[in-house]
């Protein structure tokens, strides 16, 4: 089961902030190169992906990098086009660009509103923009799987409007979308992780900084989990392996959720 060989998995946003643990996008690369799926990644920075990329060729897998700026059209447009040069099709869309920044309607500049905006949610119209058409004429259509965050369904502790309401943004036009090419062989679903200790997490805590530093927030995060833990990016990894699959052919503008918990928790126990 969950099997990918032949298929072609385009990433957009899989390097690693450090070394220590995984990244949610360079996690789904790895976890989908396992399943044999070809990855073509898009990145920021290829300085940051070397982690991803030795790991996938190193255990025999397919993976090519280049740089991209997933908030520009153009950029975009050529990352798709030089996967298609290298393979010929997209079959997998991950497109998993995102930031998050303090802040409430009164106290966020404009500029970071729609720096947040473009980050969170313009990166998931682009890819979108110019892979559809390219799945849509294919025989076998293809998968898309956004990333999102139950920042988008409920309030969370943190401040951050921007990231909270572009996360909810993403649910419904996947929603949107997927209903408008269910006929036409694309399915498109989103992947809502709770709260993950990722190497991104220790980037977070800096932004949303307490008295004791990162242990003491991880402890605050980790006892926000009815499950008493954050999960990882491997939790995420996996639900997206299974939504790209066939073995979920029919499922198409749904949402899992991979939270411990949080969001069918009154927050007491």
């Amino acid at each position: 089961m969950l099997k990918l060989e032949n298929k072609v998995a385009l990433i957009i946003g899989l390097g690693q902030d450090g070394n220590e643990g995984w990244g949610i996008g360079a996690a789904c690369a790895v976890q989908l190169a396992r399943q044999g799926a070809k990855i073509f990644g898009g990145n920021r920075s290829s300085e940051s992906t070397s982690k991803t990329k030795n790991t996938i060729l190193e255990n025999g897998g397919v993976c090519d990098i280049m740089t991209v700026d997933a908030i520009s059209s153009k950029s975009v447009e050529a990352l798709v086009n030089a996967c298609l040069a290298k393979h010929g099709r997209i079959d997998i869309l991950v497109p998993n660009v995102g930031r998050s920044e303090p802040g409430t309607p009164a106290t966020m500049t404009e500029h970071i509103w729609d720096a947040q905006i473009d980050v969170n949610l313009k990166s998931v119209y682009l890819a979108c923009h110019f892979v559809l058409p390219i799945m849509e004429k294919q025989e076998t259509g293809g998968s898309i799987v956004c990333i999102s965050s139950i920042a988008g369904m409920r309030y969370i502790g943190k401040p951050q409007i921007g990231y909270s309401t572009s996360k909810a943004a993403i649910l419904q036009f996947v929603k949107a979308t997927a209903v408008m090419y269910a006929q036409k062989g694309v399915r498109l679903n989103t992947v809502v992780p709770g709260l993950m200790e990722t190497p991104y997490t220790k980037n977070l805590s800096t932004r949303f900084p307490q008295e004791g530093g990162y242990e003491t927030f991880k402890k605050m995060r980790d006892g926000q989990v009815p499950m008493g833990k954050m999960g990882d990016a491997w939790d995420v990894a996996n639900a997206v392996v299974f939504l790209a699959s066939d073995e979920a052919k029919y499922i198409t503008g749904q949402k899992i959720v991979v939270d411990g918990g949080i969001t069918s928790s009154t927050g007491r126990t």
